[in-house]
């Protein structure tokens, strides 16, 4: 590895298998050193009463005191989070910036009436994850329908992605990296 490094700071209770497993993907994908670091800040100071839901400009403008110059900081959470102009988002990043979050609120399958599913639901997250992860290493949205970095407005959008860069994706990423 080198002197790069992605922190996973997860906002909320998430299972250590899920975290590991989100690790090793970002690890694996941006060839890095990464670290889960508990969260520290209270993210109920973020939540708007009107919407229901939690800014994550906010909640990304605190976690950014956690990042430096070779250091990128992605908040994890369970909760419904939006930025101004969208109803809601599963997560953003700056883009070649160090901070970014993703959500796995909007995820679950039984938000849309179906059954729940964890297996599917963690597949999901895991690509929100790599995706804000490319923002933050420089990608831009891909027109790829199967790349990682292709814009999702809804699930089904992230359930016909495949979990990895096309390889322009990722001749760009190896590049940047």
């Amino acid at each position: 590895m080198n002197n790069r490094k992605i922190i996973l700071h997860p906002c909320g209770y998430f299972d250590s298998k899920v975290l590991d497993i989100l690790r090793d993907d970002l690890e694996q994908e941006f060839n890095c050193d990464s670290e889960i670091t508990a969260c520290n800040i209270d993210i109920s100071s973020y939540y708007n009463p009107a919407r229901r839901q939690y800014d994550a400009n906010g909640i990304m403008q605190n976690i950014s005191l956690n990042a430096g110059d070779k250091v990128k900081v992605l908040g994890i959470m369970r909760v419904d989070i939006f930025v101004p102009i969208l109803t809601f988002i599963f997560g953003q990043a700056e883009l070649s910036g160090s901070t970014g979050v993703a959500s796995l609120y909007r995820l679950r399958n039984e938000l849309y009436g179906l059954e729940i599913n964890n297996d599917l639901l963690i597949e999901r997250f895991r690509k929100v994850v790599l995706h804000e992860a490319g923002h933050l290493h420089g990608l831009i949205h891909c027109h790829n329908q199967v790349c990682i970095m292709r814009s999702s407005t809804y699930v089904e959008d992230l359930d016909q992605k495949e979990r990895a860069f096309c390889l322009s994706c990722r001749s760009k990423l190896n590049s940047l990296l």
